[in-house]
């Protein structure tokens, strides 16, 4: 495998590693669709994680005008999901720091940690392990810029967009692969509703806090 995998080999080792799910799934947004992600299943694997996140930073430094920033760049995650991702990248391009913002409930407004705040003029690659919606990139980056902080492009593994995928308009936008998939916008128009196939439901803040979890514990 070359330092930056193809968009099938992502894939092959999404599916291997049981990170990429077909059923029936309901996401937070109301939408139902075939295809449902958790790469945390992949990157808990650290050879898998090594890789993925030296190819997304091989994608970046194809930029010249990001290559020359790289020490001076903070990797910001959108949320504790995306840390694994953070971290690898931050390693790979030798990059200045990390840190993250978190989100207790769909309701509740995204932070910073105490301390962890961003200083006005920082130059900021905000990551996350999937886009998909964009909400929570989207909130992040509004947090980051409302501190001051120059977001600089965005970075994912994996970009699967929806019907409502959020715009982030000339933002810079690096993954490594790109996931197609069926979408309904509620149960009356799914046809795996009609045929009563079982529903899963996908949810974001739940996920994102057992990610947070996972990755405490392999700090410990």
């Amino acid at each position: 495998m070359e330092l930056v995998p193809t968009q099938d080999e992502v894939l092959a080792l999404l599916r291997q590693t049981g990170a990429l799910q077909q059923g029936h799934f309901e996401c937070l947004n109301g939408l139902h669709t075939d295809v449902n992600l958790e790469t945390a299943l992949a990157m808990r694997y650290h050879r898998n994680a090594k890789m993925l996140s030296v190819g997304l930073s091989r994608k970046l430094r194809a930029n010249p005008e990001l290559r020359a920033m790289i020490p001076e760049l903070s990797i910001v995650s959108a949320t504790p999901a995306g840390l694994p991702v953070a971290y690898g990248l931050c390693e790979a391009l030798r990059a200045g720091q990390v840190y993250w913002a978190e989100k207790d409930g769909r309701e509740i407004p995204m932070r910073f940690r105490q301390f962890f705040e961003p200083v006005s003029g920082d130059k900021v690659v905000l990551v996350d392990d999937l886009l998909r919606s964009g909400m929570l990139l989207t909130e992040a980056r509004q947090l980051l810029e409302a501190r001051g902080a120059q977001v600089i492009a965005l970075a994912v593994l994996v970009y699967q967009p929806t019907p409502q995928t959020r715009d982030f308009g000339s933002l810079p936008l690096y993954c490594l692969a790109k996931l197609e998939a069926t979408y309904y916008a509620d149960a009356a128009s799914c046809q795996f509703c009609r045929r009563k196939v079982p529903l899963h439901q996908v949810d974001i803040v739940r996920r994102v806090q057992k990610n947070e979890q996972l990755v405490a514990a392999s700090h410990l």
